[in-house]
């Protein structure tokens, strides 16, 4: 991985508690927190790509935070890891994750930050 993926362009989601405001509102945020790994770190450099996604690196593990939806896209991510990436891997590479997890189908996982947006999916 080259130093740029971990250049400024990333905000850091972590602050120190002096900087913290608790606020009684819905945020819509949603992420996951993966294991450091070859997978992971494509995953990472990828979902970076997009609008709104923050990545953020810790010594053993990536955390990718978005608002609204994350939508991870198999064959997209195995194109860009150069080898196939499937939703299991994906599942064993993330050790927690927040907003509601949906597996549309065996090529995608979106996170929900809105609840009510994840309703159309499940029965």
């Amino acid at each position: 991985m080259s130093l740029a993926a971990r250049d400024a362009t990333h905000s850091n989601i972590f602050k120190e508690m002096k900087d913290i405001t608790f606020e009684q509102t819905i945020s819509h945020q949603c992420g996951v927190t993966m294991n450091d790994s070859v997978e992971a770190r494509a995953i990472a450099e990828f979902m970076g790509l997009k609008p709104n996604v923050t990545v953020t690196y810790q010594p053993a593990m990536i955390r990718i935070d978005g608002s609204g939806k994350l939508i991870f896209k198999m064959d997209e991510i195995s194109e860009y890891l150069g080898r196939e990436m499937t939703a299991e891997t994906f599942e064993v590479n993330s050790s927690t994750h927040y907003g509601r997890m949906v597996r549309i189908d065996d090529n995608t996982v979106i996170l929900f930050g809105n609840m009510d947006e994840m309703f159309e999916y499940i029965e």
